[in-house]
């Protein structure tokens, strides 16, 4: 995530006022919750590819969005910061992760917060409201482990959107993962993101995967959040999405060939890697 960059003008024989450097992240000061959003989260690149995937199918913007596994709710945020024509509501069980994400990102907003809603909810609760729009990024919704399970949370989905509304989901995969492995990522110079894949059972593919944190004084963040999964394929996830009353089921697969840029599109065939990441939508 770009972080602005301020400048300091001072007046002819002035001094500039010197700052303290700022603070350093270590496993005792650091902040699981804002360093899962520099590493993990790009609202503004996630909130664009949902306007933009409406819009192939309506030629117009999107109003109101439902956020499902909000956890912070980052995404609502950017929602509503994008244009002030919209609203979001953020769906989560967790009242902590809740608690925090009012606090650090929809209080900051000022004004632009009273449009949004913040529910402590399951995903699969009945909605009144109806959305233009519905997503459940960063797999999160992997934590239903039967097909009857996944099915029914997105019959749920499908009755909260509006006609004509979408729903945006991401999935991985590739060889690689569904291997034990450590993938370690520096963010901004700051410190190590690491992607802990820790097991893989091939019978029932539940996958346990872990987020860990480490610091430049050494110091670490272990198991700084936990994920027990089932591993669901492109394949079945369409399927159930079909079963589930959906009119129609893209995937939008990167298309560039360039590592430092995306280009997700709406694709029917694609080629295997090592790892992928690609987005669903569903349009009800």
């Amino acid at each position: 995530m770009a972080q602005a960059k301020r400048s300091v003008r001072t007046r002819r024989g002035a001094s500039a006022r010197k700052r303290p450097p700022p603070p350093q992240f270590t496993a005792k000061t650091a902040d699981k919750h804002v360093l899962y959003q520099l590493s993990v989260q790009d609202a503004a690149v996630e909130v664009d590819f949902i306007v933009k995937a409406y819009q192939r199918v309506h030629r117009r913007a999107p109003r109101t969005l439902r956020e499902d596994f909000c956890g912070t709710s980052l995404i609502c945020c950017h929602w509503v910061k994008s244009d002030p024509a919209r609203s979001a509501t953020g769906v989560d069980i967790d009242p902590k992760v809740l608690a925090w994400g009012r606090k650090h990102n929809v209080a900051p907003l000022g004004d632009a917060a009273e449009r949004i809603t913040l529910l402590q909810a399951d995903v699969r609760a009945k909605s009144a409201r109806k959305f233009d729009a519905i997503c459940a990024f960063n797999f999160s919704y992997w934590i239903f482990t039967t097909r009857d399970a996944m099915r029914d949370y997105f019959q749920r989905v499908r009755a909260g959107l509006a006609p004509g509304g979408i729903f945006c989901l991401d999935s991985y995969g590739g060889w690689e993962s569904v291997e034990p492995m450590y993938e370690r990522r520096s963010i901004k110079r700051k410190f190590t993101y690491v992607w802990d894949q820790d097991s893989f059972d091939p019978i029932t593919h539940r996958v346990v995967n872990y987020i860990h944190f480490e610091f430049k004084d050494g110091t670490k963040l272990e198991k700084a959040f936990r994920y027990d999964w089932r591993f669901w394929s492109l394949p079945e996830l369409r399927e159930l999405l079909e079963e589930a009353g959906f009119s129609r089921v893209d995937v939008y697969w990167d298309r560039s060939e360039s590592e430092d840029e995306e280009d997700y599109r709406p694709t029917t065939r694609a080629s295997n890697h090592p790892g992928w990441l690609a987005y669903l939508v569903a349009v009800r």
